[in-house]
């Protein structure tokens, strides 16, 4: 298995934890390096930013899921082309963009999301 294919299960496997599972003290444990670079706006930087945002999702969205619809691995970086459901709210498109470092740890994440219309002007879908 290539760095990159092992990079690429373990961003999958780090949002499972993270998202599905409601882990995200776990995930971050398992998967995050020693530094964790945040570039979403609504998150602040670093592993506490992250874990007070992903604990506060938790307890005001249960049952909120994703699914990994496809991961692109290049050099240092994962992408994730990602199906979120919120319950409540709209379901969106979102890609996530991890780097990771030389021991195979996230150490950087970049995210855009787009909520999912009723309608659109293709039949091709978002996903």
């Amino acid at each position: 298995m290539t760095q990159q294919d092992h990079n690429k299960q373990n961003a999958i496997a780090f949002y499972e934890l993270m998202f599905n599972d409601c882990q995200p003290g776990k995930a971050l444990e398992q998967y995050v390096g020693a530094e964790y670079i945040q570039h979403n706006p609504h998150v602040a930087d670093g592993k506490l930013g992250f874990l007070a945002y992903f604990l506060r999702m938790q307890a005001e969205y249960p049952g909120k899921h994703v699914r990994v619809v496809r991961a692109v691995a290049e050099g240092d970086l994962v992408v994730l082309h990602c199906h979120q459901t919120w319950p409540g709210g709209h379901d969106y498109a979102g890609i996530d963009i991890f780097r990771f470092d030389a021991d195979g740890k996230i150490v950087e994440h970049w995210d855009v999301l787009q909520v999912v219309p009723e309608a659109a002007q293709n039949t091709n879908g978002m996903f």
